[in-house]
């Protein structure tokens, strides 16, 4: 029986995501959380004709209840960006909500597979794993922020500019997951070349594509739908793993040997993942001039955004 708990399921891509999950064939039990409106979206999903045992869980007296027994973890809480909003604003609201989360899961399900959606995923995967060592339950192996949305844009935007089928197209996309810290490593495409311009241009598209979509929805609305399909993407690749057996590939944020010798400690790069978690980090192999370029600016930032996201566990012990 493989159980999965989606922690913020009535938001945006809350509900998205648990609508995918409940059509998983591998999800026997979903388990919804959020502060609110959880047990209305888990009525509503309860009436689809798929294998999935859905209940709902409101409030911080459920969630250890909606935690309990799980195998993989899904983290979408917390409030999505608004126009003009960084996901460094965000950092001041979500950072506490992530620690609350990280702390009912070390204390209900401390070997699940924890995939963090929640923004500025840069500082929350660290928040979780500094709360999972106060709790002596932090596996390295099992804690993913999901890039996914970065290569599923890279996917998209470079199959329509070179005519590529979508289907056959998966790009590498290392880094972190914002702006300037996304690097999709474009020049690692068989058989496809690109202009200087098209290599700009496509790298700030896959970049800032979030932020085309808070503009898009007029301040109304983040990237939540594709956000959703994203992440419900790599909980595929995690239930082929746990339960099939299967050794899958995905790109995602995670502690890392791969930056290392820059002082980097989380970093998102091309894993291989089986039952135990992951289970080798593919390298990264030769960047252009451009994407080495992008490395040397992005690490700096990341440096930045994983020393908040220690820092605040830190001081909120004081």
């Amino acid at each position: 029986m493989v159980k999965v708990a989606v922690l913020g399921a009535a938001g945006g891509i809350g509900q998205s995501i648990s609508l995918i999950l409940k059509n998983h064939p591998l999800v026997d039990e979903l388990a919804l959380y959020d502060i609110v409106n959880a047990p209305g979206v888990a009525t509503d999903l309860s009436h689809i004709n798929t294998k999935a045992k859905v209940t709902g869980f409101n409030g911080v007296k459920e969630l250890d209840n909606a935690l309990t027994g799980c195998d993989i973890v899904v983290i979408p809480a917390g409030v999505p960006r608004k126009p003009g909003m960084t996901r460094d604003d965000l950092f001041k609201i979500n950072a506490g909500i992530i620690k609350g989360l990280a702390t009912a899961i070390a204390k209900n399900c401390p070997k699940a597979f924890t995939c963090v959606i929640s923004n500025p995923v840069n500082s929350t995967v660290p928040i979780c794993a500094e709360v999972f060592k106060t709790y002596g339950c932090y596996n390295p192996k099992k804690l993913f922020g999901v890039t996914t949305l970065d290569v599923i844009r890279a996917n998209t935007f470079v199959s329509e500019c070179k005519g590529l089928d979508v289907n056959k197209t998966d790009i590498t996309v290392i880094g972190g997951h914002s702006g300037t810290t996304i690097i999709p490593l474009l020049s690692q495409i068989q058989g496809t070349n690109f202009t200087e311009s098209q290599i700009k241009s496509l790298t700030q598209h896959i970049q800032f594509g979030g932020d085309e979509v808070v503009k898009a929805k007029n301040g109304k609305g983040s990237a939540t739908l594709s956000m959703a399909y994203a992440g419900a993407f790599f909980v595929d690749k995690l239930l082929n793993a746990i339960v099939l057996g299967k050794t899958v590939t995905a790109c995602s944020y995670v502690e890392s040997p791969i930056a290392k010798a820059d002082g980097v400690k989380f970093f998102s790069s091309s894993l291989k993942i089986n039952k135990n978690g992951i289970e080798e980090f593919i390298p990264l192999g030769k960047l252009s001039e451009f994407e080495q370029n992008l490395y040397n600016e992005c690490i700096p930032q990341l440096k930045a955004n994983i020393e908040k996201g220690v820092n605040f566990v830190a001081q909120s012990k004081l």
